[in-house]
């Protein structure tokens, strides 16, 4: 397939803007309060941050990595940097039209997105973005998620991350002026910008219901409110969202430890960007469990629903000592501290039970 840049009109412009030029205005998000920084932890101080499950910005924890070096010196330097490691493993591209204004978001019928995704060589990849970032006028590119593991093995050599778990491999994301509509993972992450001004709008987990997000069988599931010009008419309850909000405002060298399931709308703030990511400690599990639930229990008569939620909220995430405290303890079964062998023939009975 030919790749979707060589089909492209060259934009009508005499010459491209500076891909180191400023950034964008200043927001009223800026304003909002700040994620809290400090410095650079040792291991068990990461642990800790990590098991608080709030999110922070790390200052320091990257300074002696080439990449962040060549970031600090320019997107040309940045650029020649991660071509020099190209093995010609295939990059995904995502492109974007001028009049999405950079947003990474759903189209009208929420069936598709406003961006396209292709796979081409990384120098292929890496000089269209060069191309087109702060051209008057053009799509906007990037290159997002790539896993460097397998398309540069030498960037974990030279760029190491030794506070996470062992086969925990950094994501590139390397784009223009790229704005991410609120999403969230279901694994912690690890940011490190090391070129442009990052922002990190974020919302705590039980915010779900307030940011209005889209359909479940179309992932990512994105909110559908722009929080930059929110339409409070078609979305009242995004007010209670914005209450709660907080922001990071990350420069190159900063990281931002976010905890899995939190909220987040990102910007990149330069007309040229990257970022390093690492996801660790995601369960697959408990989504598989709400999506039983979801075929269980929604479609339920009132009272049924009423007794299930009410079973819910004891069991699962009630005080054990309360919901079974009252039960000698070889007695609780599976509400008790199950023993693996116990786990496992409640796997199968489950198992047994989806399949007809």
């Amino acid at each position: 397939m030919t790749p979707i840049w060589r089909a492209s009109r060259k934009p009508r412009v005499a010459e491209p803007a500076r891909l180191d030029a400023p950034g964008d205005a200043p927001s009223p998000l800026d304003a909002l309060p700040r994620i809290a920084a400090r410095r650079a932890p040792a291991p068990a101080d990461f642990a800790a941050i990590v098991a608080a499950e709030t999110p922070v910005v790390l200052k320091g924890l990257f300074d002696d990595w080439v990449a962040l070096a060549a970031g600090r010196a320019s997107s040309g330097r940045l650029i020649a940097y991660l071509a020099g490691m190209d093995r010609g493993v295939p990059v995904p591209v995502m492109e974007a039209p001028a009049r999405a204004g950079g947003r990474f978001a759903y189209r009208a019928d929420m069936r598709e997105f406003t961006f396209t995704k292709r796979h081409a060589p990384l120098r292929e990849a890496l000089a269209r973005i060069e191309a087109l970032t702060g051209r008057e006028g053009a799509p906007t590119a990037a290159i997002q998620m790539l896993p460097l593991a397998e398309a540069m093995p030498d960037f974990a050599v030279q760029n190491p991350m030794p506070l996470l778990p062992a086969g925990t491999g950094p994501k590139l994301w390397l784009g223009g002026a790229v704005k991410t509509q609120t999403h969230n993972d279901r694994d912690h992450n690890l940011a490190c910008v090391i070129a442009g001004r990052r922002r990190f709008l974020l919302f705590p987990p039980e915010q779900v219901a307030n940011l209005y997000v889209g359909p479940l069988d179309n992932p990512p599931s994105l909110s559908l409110v722009d929080p930059e010009a929110p339409d409070y008419e078609r979305f009242p309850r995004f007010r209670e969202a914005m209450a709660a909000a907080r922001v990071a405002l990350l420069e190159p060298g900063d990281a931002l430890f976010l905890p899995r399931y939190w909220w987040h709308h990102v910007t990149s703030r330069n007309p040229f960007n990257a970022m390093v990511n690492y996801w660790w400690g995601g369960d697959d599990a408990p989504y598989d469990a709400f999506l039983a639930a979801l075929l269980a229990l929604k479609d339920l008569p009132p009272g049924a629903r009423t007794y299930w939620r009410a079973m819910v909220e004891t069991h699962v995430f009630g005080d054990p000592g309360t919901s079974a405290g009252h039960i000698p303890e070889g007695l609780r079964g599976a509400l008790g501290a199950m023993r693996p062998d116990e786990r496992a023939a409640l796997r199968r009975r489950l198992a047994a039970a989806f399949q007809t």
